[in-house]
């Protein structure tokens, strides 16, 4: 009878992991660059410090300015595209409703 009994981690992980979704800047109304991730701090961590070419390292993009938390990753996913997507103006909107100095918000999730 092997291979009639499901796996047990089927039953464990029904549930995806959290995410977030973030927006990175050079400056105020600068460069603005969309990401996802499960674990923000280290991910932002990782463009503060330029350990990944790309992007962010080339344009110097590293002042968290906005982010939302999800419970489930495909969520913060499909906002991510949704967000990418946008004109300018939008994303500059959301940031500067929530964060009109344009502040770092890396030290908030630390």
């Amino acid at each position: 009878m092997a291979g009639l009994v499901p796996a047990i981690h089927v039953f464990h992980h029904n549930a995806m992991a959290g995410g977030f979704v973030y927006i990175l800047t050079n400056r105020p109304n600068g460069v603005l660059y969309v990401g996802v991730t499960s674990d923000i701090a280290r991910r932002v961590a990782e463009h503060r410090a330029g350990d990944i070419d790309g992007f962010t390292k080339r344009y110097g993009v590293h002042r968290l300015v906005y982010f939302e938390q999800y419970d489930d990753i495909r969520t913060a996913l499909q906002r991510e595209h949704n967000i990418k997507h946008w004109p300018r103006a939008w994303k500059v909107r959301k940031i500067v409703a929530d964060n009109p100095d344009w502040r770092d918000l890396f030290e908030t999730i630390v």
